[in-house]
C-alpha cells in the first residue's frame, strides 16, 4: 500500500483506552478547581476566550512540569519545549460516532490549569527560598525530556492500536490484517460476502457484501455518519480482506511540507523510479571516480557497465523521460502553475497541498485506488479536469462524493449503504436514483404483505400461526438471496447470514429553510469602482470592483482559487474595507454567511441549543428550548445531538449548526463560500430547494457545478461573476454556458 502524506498528520493519540483513569483524573480535576479559587477562574475566564490556541498533548503534559516561579541562573536556561503542531487525527473525517477523545484532551486541558494554579500558589510560599541551583535546573530538565519522551511512547502505542478501534467480521472470523494470505497472485477482483463492521460498538454494517471488480469506477454514496469513510479506510488497511498482488491508495491527508517542490513531490511518489534513478547516478559517479588507471579494474568497469545497461532499459520501461512532463501535466490540471511547480511544499496552504496528494496517487495509478471527497479541495476548473481526467481511468476507482454531476460523469457503478448493507447499483447517480425508487417500492410492497398476514395471526392469537408466517417470509427471502448470488438448489453455507423477514424501508430526509425576509428598498448592496490590496501581498489586487445585489438576486462566483473570490465576498460582507471606491448597504440589511471559517469559530465548549440561545434569545413557543431544537431538527441535527457540546460533532454536524443560527438570523442577503463540502447528497438537494424558495438574494462560491446550476437557474435574475486577473467580470450567457466553454479547454488539455 501507498502512503500518501506523512503518518504523521494521520494520527493523534487516543485516549479512550484508558476510560477509567480518565474518569479518576476528571473527578479529581473537578475537585481540586473547586478549591482553587479565584486563581482558577481567572484562567477559566482565558480559557474560553474564542480564539483559543490549540496544543499538542505532548507540549501540555510537559508544560505540567514546568516551575516558571522560580528563579533561574541565566547560565543554565532551559530549553523550552515546543509545542508541536497539531497533527490531524486518522479519525478526521471519518463515519464516526463522537468518540472520548476530544472530552478526554478537555480533561487534560482542565487538570493542566489546576497543575498551573497550584504551581502559582506554591509560589506565593516560597518567595523567600534560595535561588535554584544548577544541579536542581538539570534534574528538571531531565525529567521534563523524560516526560517528553514518555508522551511520543504513549503515542506510538496509541497508535498501535487504531486499527483495533474497528472490528471486522467475515462470516464466523475475524478478518486477517495484511489480507486473504491464500490470494491468487492474479486476482484482480475484491469479494467479500456476509461481514460486519462495528467501531466502538456502533454498528456500520451487518452481514454485508461487497464485489469490487477490476477496471470499474464505483461510487460509494449514502448519508452522512453511516460508515462510507470507514470503509474505504478498512480497504486501505486490508481490514477488509484484499488480495496481496492488489497496490492499494487511499488520499485522505495533505502531503507534508518540505523543500521538495510540487513536481519533485510528485514524482517522489513513485519510490521504484526514483530508487533505480539513484543506482544509476550511484554507478555513474563510482565509475567517473575510480578511473580507468589499472587495466585489472577493467572487468569491474564491464561489470558496471553491464548494470548501467540494465538499469537504463529499465527506467525506459518505467517511462522515467516523460515522468516529470506527467506530473507537470497533471498538477497544471489541479491548478498549479509553472511557477508553482517549482515552489517548496512547505510554501503552500493544507489544501494545496492536498491537491498534491491527490496529484501524487493519479501519478502512482495504483491498481485500486480509493479518493475520499476529491473535490472538497478544489475550484470548479480542477473538479471538471478530475472528471475528465478519471473518465480515462484503467484500473479500479471507489470514490466518495457529495457532488451529483461528479459521479455521474465518472462512475460506471454505484454502491449504496444503506440500512446496514451494502447494495449495488449499475450505472451512474442517476441510474441509481430510477433504481433505488423501484427497490425501495418492491421493499414495501414486500413489507407491507408480510405486516398483514402478521396482524392477521397476531388477532388470531395462534403463536404457532404468526411463526409460520415469519418462518414463510424468511424462506422466500433466502430462496431470493441464493438465486442473486446464483447458488445451486440445496447449497449452503455455514457462513451465510440467516435470512431476515422484510423490514421497512427507512428513507433519510432532511429539510432546510430559510424564513421570508422583510422587504427593503433597492439597492440592497453595491461595491461602486472598489479596489482592494492586502498590506504584505503586492501579488494579490482587485481592481474596478463594480457590482451589486437586490431581493432575489441570484449570482455565483467562479475563478481558479487563490483569484480572490473568498476576499470579494469579504468585501460584500464588510469583513474588509476597500483600498479604494465605495461600499453601499441598506441601514436595516441582514447577512447570513457561510463559511468553513464560520464552522471554525462555534464555540466548541458549548451545546447547540445553547450556542443558538445565546445567539438567538427571542425565540416564540411555551420552550425556547423546544423552540430551537425543532429548528436544529429540520436542519438534519439528530436529536441526541442538541444537548452534546459541539466540540463532539462532526464537521457536516457543525454545519448545520451554522446554518440553523442563519436562518434564525433572518437574513436579507445569503453569502455562502463552499457550503457542501461537510453535507451530504440529500442535504445539498434541501440546500437548494431552500435556496430555490428564498425570496432574499444569494450569493454563491462553489465547486459543485450542480448546485450552481439550481441556484442560478432563473436565467433573468442570474449571473455569473468571473474572478480572475485581479478583476470581476459578468460573463455573458448562462451557468451552462460557462461550464460548456471550460469543458472544451480541459478536454483539449486531457487530450494533449
Amino acid at each position: 500500500m501507498y502512503h500518501i502524506g506523512s503518518s504523521e498528520h494521520i494520527h493523534r493519540t487516543n485516549f479512550a483506552c484508558f476510560p477509567h483513569t480518565l474518569t479518576k483524573v476528571s473527578t479529581m480535576v473537578r475537585k481540586k478547581a473547586e478549591d482553587a479559587g479565584p486563581s482558577a477562574k481567572t484562567k477559566a475566564s482565558s480559557k474560553d476566550a474564542p480564539k483559543k490556541e490549540k496544543i499538542s498533548i505532548s507540549a501540555m503534559l510537559a508544560s505540567m512540569d514546568e516551575k516558571p516561579d522560580k528563579p533561574k541562573k541565566p547560565s543554565s536556561t532551559k530549553p523550552k519545549v515546543k509545542a508541536a503542531p497539531k497533527p490531524s487525527a486518522y479519525t478526521d473525517g471519518i463515519d464516526l460516532p463522537p468518540s472520548d477523545e476530544d472530552e478526554d484532551e478537555a480533561i487534560l486541558e482542565e487538570e493542566e490549569e489546576e497543575n498551573a494554579s497550584k504551581r502559582h500558589q506554591r509560589s506565593e510560599l516560597k518567595t523567600l527560598e534560595v535561588s535554584t541551583t544548577d544541579k536542581e535546573l538539570k534534574k528538571r530538565e531531565k525529567k521534563d525530556i523524560l516526560a517528553a519522551h514518555a508522551v511520543e511512547q504513549a503515542k506510538k502505542e496509541a497508535l498501535k492500536d487504531d486499527h483495533d478501534a474497528f472490528t471486522v467480521v467475515i462470516g464466523s472470523r475475524t478478518s486477517v490484517l495484511n489480507g486473504d494470505d491464500d490470494a491468487d497472485a492474479n486476482v484482480k477482483d475484491i469479494t467479500i460476502e456476509n461481514f460486519s463492521v462495528s467501531a466502538r460498538g456502533k454498528e456500520l454494517l451487518k452481514n454485508a457484501s461487497v464485489k469490487i471488480s477490476h477496471g470499474k469506477r464505483y461510487g460509494l454514496v449514502g448519508p452522512n455518519g453511516k460508515g462510507k469513510s470507514t470503509l474505504l479506510k478498512l480497504l486501505a488497511w486490508r481490514k477488509i480482506p484484499v488480495p496481496k498482488n492488489i497496490d492499494v491508495l487511499l488520499v485522505e491527508q495533505e502531503v507534508v511540507g518540505d523543500d521538495k517542490t510540487a513536481l519533485e513531490a510528485v514524482v517522489s511518489a513513485n519510490e521504484e523510479l526514483v530508487k533505480v534513478r539513484q543506482e544509476v547516478a550511484s554507478l555513474q559517479n563510482a565509475t567517473s571516480s575510480e578511473g580507468s588507471v589499472d587495466k585489472d579494474n577493467n572487468d569491474e568497469e564491464d561489470d558496471a557497465g553491464e548494470k548501467l545497461a540494465e538499469l537504463y532499459e529499465k527506467l525506459q520501461l518505467m517511462g522515467s523521460d516523460a515522468a516529470e512532463a506527467q506530473a507537470s501535466k497533471i498538477l497544471a490540471g489541479l491548478g498549479f502553475t509553472k511557477d508553482m511547480q517549482g515552489r517548496p511544499t512547505k510554501s503552500f496552504s493544507g489544501g494545496w497541498r492536498m491537491r498534491i496528494s491527490l496529484a501524487r496517487a493519479l501519478f502512482v495509478q495504483p491498481t485500486l485506488l480509493l479518493l475520499d471527497e476529491p473535490t472538497n479541495h478544489l475550484d470548479l476548473r480542477a473538479v471538471l479536469w478530475l472528471e475528465e481526467y478519471l473518465c480515462r481511468w484503467k484500473k479500479t476507482l471507489v470514490v466518495v462524493s457529495h457532488d451529483r454531476d461528479f459521479l455521474n460523469t465518472v462512475c460506471t457503478e454505484i454502491i449504496h449503504l444503506h440500512d446496514l448493507k451494502l447494495h449495488f447499483y449499475r450505472g451512474n447517480f442517476d441510474d441509481f436514483e430510477s433504481g433505488y425508487e423501484q427497490r425501495r417500492k418492491e421493499m414495501n410492497k414486500k413489507y407491507e404483505i408480510y405486516d398483514k398476514q402478521l396482524k392477521a395471526a397476531k388477532r388470531s392469537g395462534n403463536r404457532a400461526q404468526q411463526e409460520k408466517v415469519k418462518d414463510r417470509a424468511k424462506f422466500v427471502a433466502a430462496k431470493e438471496a441464493s438465486k442473486a448470488k446464483g447458488k445451486g438448489k440445496g447449497k449452503v453455507d455455514e457462513d451465510e447470514a440467516p435470512p431476515e423477514v422484510p423490514q421497512k424501508w427507512r428513507d433519510y430526509s432532511v429539510e432546510f429553510h430559510f424564513p421570508e425576509p422583510t422587504e427593503l428598498t433597492p439597492p440592497l448592496l453595491q461595491l461602486i469602482e472598489v479596489s482592494f490590496s492586502y498590506p504584505n501581498r503586492e501579488d494579490f489586487r482587485l481592481s474596478n470592483v463594480d457590482v451589486g445585489i437586490d431581493m432575489g438576486t441570484r449570482v455565483a462566483i467562479v475563478g481558479p482559487n487563490g483569484a480572490g473570490k473568498s476576499t470579494l465576498l469579504n468585501l460584500l460582507a464588510g469583513d474588509l474595507v476597500p483600498t479604494e471606491g465605495e461600499v453601499r448597504r441598506s441601514q436595516k440589511l441582514r447577512i447570513g454567511r457561510y463559511s468553513q471559517h464560520f464552522v471554525d469559530l462555534l464555540t466548541m465548549d458549548e451545546t447547540p441549543v445553547q450556542y443558538l440561545l445565546r445567539l438567538h434569545p427571542d425565540q416564540e413557543g411555551l420552550s425556547k428550548q423546544e423552540a430551537v431544537r425543532a429548528k436544529l431538527g429540520k436542519f438534519g441535527l439528530p436529536s441526541h445531538n442538541h444537548l452534546t457540546p459541539i466540540a463532539k460533532l462532526s464537521g457536516g454536524q457543525k454545519a448545520r449548526v451554522v446554518f440553523t443560527s442563519i436562518s434564525m438570523s433572518r437574513p436579507h442577503i445569503l453569502l455562502l463560500d463552499e457550503p457542501t463540502n461537510h453535507l451530504d447528497m440529500q442535504s445539498i438537494d434541501a440546500l437548494a430547494d431552500a435556496l430555490d424558495e428564498f425570496t432574499g438574494g444569494v450569493v454563491l462560491v462553489s465547486h459543485d457545478s450542480r448546485l450552481i446550476s439550481r441556484v442560478c437557474e432563473d436565467e433573468e435574475r442570474s449571473q455569473i461573476w468571473v474572478v480572475e486577473d485581479g478583476t470581476v467580470r459578468t460573463s455573458v450567457g448562462t451557468f451552462d454556458d460557462y461550464k460548456t466553454e471550460l469543458m472544451k479547454e480541459i478536454k483539449a488539455e486531457v487530450d494533449d
